[in-house]
């Protein structure tokens, strides 16, 4: 069974802690290390953290080994900072609002021995039938193109992470310009199991607005607009 550190950067995601720390908990078999990066939140994220780490039980009985970090803001920046403390021979990336399959550790291990990197497909957590076929969509894409999001929870060897200096420091699209680099060296492993992924980003926007603006998006990083502009829009 590969070693397996999990890194979840988070940001203002009190409201998902709780059910994210659950589903770890339930995780069987379980990961070596799992590392929270908090980039500057001002809800309660950080003491929730402190007090459910507080509240395990002592290091040596420990069946998880979880920790919790603090960066300045930025995903690819508070995942490799979460990487640069990472013990496993394998680094999975999980945002703080997505619920991994409880194999999933085994279901990597498994991969990692064909391959040396890959991600999950996702369901967007609604009955909707629109976004049910947005998650299929988004599966099939990621399948054709060897690209992932970061909803997908990408995993890698920790020596591959390495060697291509991990994540990109560019404001947003940072998953995109990742499996870009990984596929020319290594096809990914396309896992079939599904991580379950908040629908909010959808309800909060609307879902064509939602989809249109993705795409709109996806095609200004792929004419090499700035990220920053992009993420600007993003989080209007």
């Amino acid at each position: 069974m590969a070693k397996v550190s999990i890194i979840i950067p988070v940001l203002n995601e009190a409201d998902n802690l709780p059910l994210l720390f659950d589903n770890i908990n339930r995780l069987n078999p379980k990961p070596q290390q799992v590392i929270l990066v908090d980039g500057g939140s001002n809800d309660d994220s950080i003491a929730m953290i402190r007090s459910f780490i507080n509240e395990l039980m002592p290091d040596n009985d420990r069946k998880i080994d979880w920790q919790m970090t603090e960066s300045k803001a930025g995903r690819a920046l508070q995942m490799n900072t979460g990487a640069a403390l990472a013990t496993g021979e394998v680094l999975l990336f999980l945002h703080a609002d997505t619920q991994l399959p409880l194999h999933a550790i085994d279901s990597v291990s498994k991969a990692m021995k064909r391959a040396e990197w890959g991600r999950f497909d996702v369901q967007i957590a609604s009955r909707q039938p629109t976004l049910r076929l947005v998650s299929q969509m988004i599966n099939w894409r990621s399948r054709l193109s060897g690209i992932a999001t970061g909803d997908q929870a990408i995993f890698i060897s920790q020596s591959l992470f390495k060697q291509i200096d991990g994540y990109p420091n560019q404001a947003l699209m940072e998953d995109v310009e990742l499996c870009k680099q990984l596929k020319g060296i290594a096809k990914p492993a396309c896992l079939k199991s599904k991580v379950i992924t908040s629908a909010r980003r959808w309800q909060q926007h609307g879902t064509w607005r939602t989809i249109i603006l993705m795409w709109h998006l996806r095609f200004d990083y792929w004419r090499g607009v700035s990220t920053d502009n992009i993420k600007a829009r993003y989080y209007k």
